[in-house]
């Protein structure tokens, strides 16, 4: 619902003390008249223009187009009767609110014809009343030309400038799901692994804590230097400090798979030239995930890492002499395999699955990142 003085414009050219001025003027115009009927007819039709005016606010639709119509009338005959063009402003300044913009041009061009036309005629027979105010019946004109085209691209750009706040908000709204995503996937690749390979090993000291004490002693050893290091990447995580390094990533999967007691073969050069910080970083997150899945799932007695660079791509191969994917009964998905795409996707990477007599698992990111549109 519009307040009484929502009908004003907010700073156009005019303060609403001017506008307030502009609806006692015509009862200057009016009481000037000759006779007791044109008197009566003028307050008659300044009763209507402004019940027009209040009613096109509260309108809906086409009942909009009807007030505004019945307002031109009005404007038409008041300029004829008594000389008083200046409702034109008020027209003027409610098209400019009209944001269909076809709607907004039809009713804009209308206004203009009508209001030139009734100027034009007054001049013709009026011209007694016309001339003495010739300055302001020439500004009247300007604002009803120039008035509806400055508020309809003020209201666009306040429509614009609201559009941009909630896209920013929507923005915000989806950067903090992808960190909430970023972080479980970050959680899954650091405390997943360690909390598997904390589990077995447990299972492996009591199994060992009967006949092979020594033994036993140097899993918990293992156990303790695998929290520890699960405790430090966390920590890390949460700090945000981190870039993760091929080299030093390698340095933990050697680790990770001598305490598997699992033979590691390495093969190329794990520092790449000219690598992008982001790239290195999926990659090693990438590297360690499938070494875990090795670890975890393919009951392998060794794994295989080759590191190979060329002109259009950086590679990683992971290769196992174990059961494979299939066997296993893992298929070629899973919340491993899912996190790699999803971060391979960020760096148009991907990742291919050989089975054959083990597994062999390939990363490769494009040397040169396009950008995604």
């Amino acid at each position: 619902m519009h307040k009484w003085y929502s009908i004003f414009p907010k700073n156009p050219w005019l303060s609403i003390y001017t506008w307030i001025a502009f609806c006692f003027l015509p009862f200057f115009f009016i009481f000037r008249a000759s006779s007791l009927v044109e008197i009566l007819l003028g307050i008659s039709l300044l009763i209507l223009f402004f019940l027009s005016y209040i009613f096109s606010f509260k309108a809906k639709s086409g009942l909009v187009y009807m007030w505004l119509s019945f307002e031109m009338l009005i404007n038409v005959a008041m300029s004829l009767l008594f000389g008083f063009v200046y409702f034109a402003l008020f027209t003027a300044f409610f098209i400019g609110n009209i944001r269909h913009t076809v709607g907004f041009f039809i009713m804009y061009g209308l206004h203009i014809f009508t209001t030139i036309l009734a100027v034009g005629i007054g001049f013709f027979f009026k011209l007694d009343l016309l001339l003495p105010q010739l300055p302001f019946v020439i500004l009247c004109v300007i604002g009803t030309v120039l008035l509806p085209f400055h508020l309809y691209n003020r209201n666009k750009r306040d429509n614009l400038e609201g559009e941009l706040e909630v896209a920013r908000e929507r923005i915000s709204e989806l950067i903090v799901i992808e960190e909430r995503q970023r972080i479980a996937r970050d959680l899954h690749d650091t405390l997943g692994q360690k909390l598997s390979l904390i589990g077995l090993k447990s299972d492996l000291v009591g199994k060992l804590m009967t006949t092979e004490n020594e033994k036993a002693k140097k899993e918990l050893s293992d156990i303790r230097l695998t929290a520890s290091t699960a405790l430090k990447e966390v920590r890390e995580l949460v700090s945000n400090m981190r870039s993760k390094k091929l080299k030093d990533e390698l340095i933990r999967v050697q680790q990770i798979l001598k305490a598997a007691e699992m033979e590691f073969i390495h093969h190329g050069n794990e520092t790449f030239k000219d690598i992008p910080p982001l790239v290195e970083n999926i990659l090693s997150m990438c590297m360690k995930e499938a070494v875990t899945n090795v670890v975890k799932h393919s009951e392998a007695l060794s794994c295989e890492l080759t590191f190979i660079q060329n002109k259009s791509a950086f590679i990683i191969e992971v290769k196992d002499d174990g059961v494979g994917i299939e066997q296993k009964g893992m298929g070629l998905r899973g919340s491993g395999l899912d996190g790699m795409r999803e971060r391979l996707e960020f760096v148009n990477g991907k990742v291919k699955i050989d089975v054959n007599n083990g597994t062999t698992l390939t990363i490769i990111v494009p040397a040169i990142i396009k950008q995604l549109n």
